[in-house]
């Protein structure tokens, strides 16, 4: 009687074998959909914050009448100008954070003005996407020439082909990256 008990008390090696296995499957086919989820949650975490880019520069251009140079850049939203007659226009800061935030492939944001490729008098921003390499498919951008379904939540969509970046234009006043009032205002169409 205690040899039986003693034999029940382990595993076989099969039993073990058998446990990985169904683990590695299941491992197999919910790893993807994890690593999914995580891209897209960090598409739209950089379209959000894209769109703080945005709206802090709307502030901007109504203080000072014009927006950052690129030399400049996003800084100017944090960091009075250097020339005395702007400082005093200079209302800022106007992000809440001590620091300009980066992507979450941690790389900065680009910013360029006067813009290359927005169609209207509105600054470039833009990520290097994932890949971490400039004008690739994943770039994630403020204009139309991206593609992107990652502005299709909240009241953003954008007007690119792909499934990255893209112009987002919102409806109502502000709404989307890239939108003024109104709505399709990012340099392409609505597709809500």
């Amino acid at each position: 009687m205690n040899r039986k008990q003693r034999r029940r008390q382990g595993f076989t090696l099969l039993e073990l074998m058998i446990v990985l296995v169904i683990l590695v499957l299941l491992i197999a086919m919910v790893g993807p959909r994890l690593l999914g989820s995580q891209k897209k949650a960090d598409i739209k975490l950089t379209t959000i914050q894209i769109g703080a880019f945005k709206s802090a520069l709307d502030s901007y251009y109504l203080d000072m009448r014009s927006f950052p140079s690129t030399e400049d850049g996003l800084q100017a939203l944090l960091e009075a100008p250097s020339d005395e007659r702007a400082a005093r226009k200079w209302d800022g800061p106007y992000l809440d954070a001590d620091a300009l935030p980066i992507d979450p492939w941690e790389n900065e944001f680009s910013y360029e003005y006067p813009p290359t490729n927005n169609k209207r008098d509105f600054p470039d921003i833009w990520s290097f996407g994932p890949d971490g390499e400039a004008d690739t498919d994943d770039d994630i951008v403020n204009w139309g020439s991206g593609g992107g379904d990652a502005g299709d939540e909240d009241g953003m969509s954008d007007s690119g082909g792909g499934d990255m970046g893209g112009s987002s234009s919102g409806s109502g006043s502000g709404g989307g990256i890239g939108g003024g009032s109104g709505s399709g205002g990012g340099g392409g169409s609505s597709n809500r």
